[in-house]
């Protein structure tokens, strides 16, 4: 994919180039990839890049992936420190009621007992706990009606495009009480989002708050209590004291998968079997999201052929690029210039040849030629490092700024003074005299071709 740059100019020096491929096999290009469901996208997890998809901008139901909305803005309170971990979240009786529901998703839960903000997110983000989220809505949000609105407005910020909550569970909202809804919801009301927009939202959780991974990788766990090793999976679905995680590809589960450590499961009649996953293999992260799978293991089998597809098919390129450019109004006439670090970027397995180096200098320090004008302080930032790609395959990217994520600052090696009036005023004689001297010399030549 060639970059578009406002104001780019590239240079085309002496320069050192170095090019390293990290971890390429033999391995091909699957042709015709597909997998079996509705809806589907494949992304890079550091730049958004989306290296596949399948009917991505359709708007489905997303039913308990809406959970990830939730988890994002009680992250957000927490930093923030408008909310504590250690803080008491309040049950109503409504939300105890709801909890024994033993055909949903839960932890059951006391009117008169003491739960944390981590208690609770814990078994949202485990156990898929419906009662669990809601009462956490209801703490942040003050309201449940102003908690599904921060929801929305959250979408919006985070320049999601097709989505619509009505709850923070992903719950049909039939299964709410007609006082319990959030306003201006009806009972025929579900959640809903594209495929691409629950891997923007999967994106943003995952970069601006990373540690939710340490949470979301927990196969099994007590509930107010230990990470459960003792048991297998089946004795701890049927203990309502144990938090089975219903992402069945963590260690130790039915579909276990290779570096996957989230992100969160959903089922309704409307949405079928959904789930967005992420793994990480050798530092590259992949996110996918699989809409509308028939059966529960189908939204897995399709989410680690999602996986294999990017794992076996994509690798790292890396750049490193000292560069000498021209200087004027210095007391040296040119400049080294590097990378901060090497630029490291995914690409299609054995297209590293189609990739070369491309500089974009900060324009601000530029002359109408293109030359940097001193003075220039060593390590000032004077541009960056990209690449150009003149291959096929082209990219898209989950944010507008995705591209911005593939490159890196360039530092100059040196200080590079201002040069005194006098040699500048000697550098203009000279370059008067050079004119003259190939004007004439032109005209010499002319005379005798």
């Amino acid at each position: 994919m060639e970059k578009y740059y406002k104001k780019v100019i590239a240079f085309s020096f002496v320069i050192l180039f170095f090019i390293t491929s990290l971890s390429f096999s033999p391995k091909t290009i699957l042709a015709n990839f597909d997998v079996g469901v509705n809806s589907a996208i494949l992304v890079e997890g550091k730049t958004g890049k989306v290296l596949y998809e399948k009917n991505a901008d359709v708007e489905l139901g997303i039913a308990s992936m809406s959970k990830m909305m939730t988890e994002y803005l009680i992250l957000e309170a927490i930093s923030e420190q408008r909310l504590r971990w250690d803080q008491h979240v309040p049950i109503s009786p409504w939300v105890a009621r709801l909890s024994h529901d033993e055909a949903g998703s839960n932890v059951y839960l006391e009117v008169d007992s003491s739960y944390t903000v981590k208690d609770l997110y814990e078994a949202v983000a485990i156990e898929s706990a419906n009662a669990a989220t809601i009462a956490l809505a209801e703490l942040l949000g003050g309201s449940y009606t102003n908690f599904v609105r921060l929801m929305n407005d959250k979408a919006e910020e985070l320049n999601l495009e097709k989505f619509n909550f009505v709850n923070s569970t992903g719950l049909p909202n039939r299964m709410y009480t007609a006082e319990n809804r959030a306003e201006g919801t009806t009972s025929e009301d579900e959640n809903r989002m594209s495929a691409r927009d629950t891997a923007r939202l999967a994106y943003h959780l995952v970069n601006d708050f990373p540690e939710l991974l340490e949470t979301s990788k927990i196969p099994m766990k007590n509930f107010q209590g230990d990470i459960v090793t003792d048991k297998t999976w089946m004795q701890c679905k049927e203990d309502w004291t144990c938090m089975k995680n219903w992402n069945d590809m963590l260690p130790g589960l039915p579909n276990f998968y290779e570096g996957l450590d989230g992100l969160k499961t959903g089922y309704t009649v409307l949405a079928k079997y959904t789930f967005t996953g992420t793994a990480e293999r050798n530092g590259t992260r992949f996110i996918s999201v699989v809409m509308g799978a028939e059966s529960i293991d189908m939204r897995f089998i399709e989410t680690a052929k999602l996986m294999d597809y990017g794992f076996n098919n994509f690798d790292k390129l890396n750049m490193q690029e000292p560069l000498e450019v021209p200087v004027v109004k210095g007391k040296e006439k040119e400049l080294m210039v590097s990378a901060v670090e090497p630029l490291s970027f995914l690409i299609r397995r054995g297209e590293e040849e189609l990739y070369t180096p491309y500089f974009e200098l900060d324009s601000k320090l530029l002359d109408e030629d293109g030359n940097v004008i001193a003075p220039i302080e060593k390590g000032q930032v004077i541009g960056w490092l990209s690449y150009e790609y003149k291959g096929e395959n082209t990219f898209s990217y989950l944010t507008e700024d995705g591209y911005t994520k593939e490159r890196v600052p360039l530092l100059a090696n040196d200080t590079v003074e201002k040069a005194g009036w006098f040699s500048l005023t000697m550098r203009s004689i000279g370059g008067f005299f050079s004119g003259i001297w190939t004007s004439v010399a032109d005209g010499v030549k002319g005379i005798f071709s």
